[in-house]
Formats: structure tokens, sequence, C-alpha cells
């Protein structure tokens, strides 16, 4: 199973940008996704940006992890 984070572009440099996800900044290659902007959202991958989101699909998505884990029970 593959697992993609969404987060966001907070600079760019050359094939490289500085993502953030949860307060914690990454650096992510963008060759994947060429288009991507500074404030754009992306699929994040084994720090590969592999797809441009909207903020709205983001945001969906985190609110799914954050059920997850509410309802996760170690025991």
């Amino acid at each position: 199973m593959c697992l993609a984070v969404p987060v966001k572009v907070i600079s760019i440099q050359g094939n490289e940008a500085e993502v953030e996800a949860g307060g914690t900044t990454y650096k992510a290659s963008i060759s994947l996704t060429p288009d991507v902007k500074v404030g754009d959202f992306v699929l994040l991958h084994t720090g590969y940006a592999i797809s441009i989101i909207t903020e709205a699909e983001a945001q969906q998505t985190l609110e799914l992890f954050q059920e997850l884990e509410a309802g996760y029970d170690p025991n």
C-alpha cells in the first residue's frame, strides 16, 4: 500500500521545493510536478511531489487522517 500526504509548497529552488505539513518542513523533489507554484498543495510520496491538488482536497484528506487517528486503538 502506498500513502501520499498533502503538503503546502513554501518555496521552490530549481527542482526542489520546501513543503510544510503539520508545522514541519521537508524538502521534496518537484521533478514530477514541474507546473507547481509556491502556495500550491501537492501529494508527497517518498520525497516526491506526485500530484498538484486543491486546498479543499488537501483539507479533506487531512481530516480523514485525523478521523483515522482518533479511531485508532492500539490495544
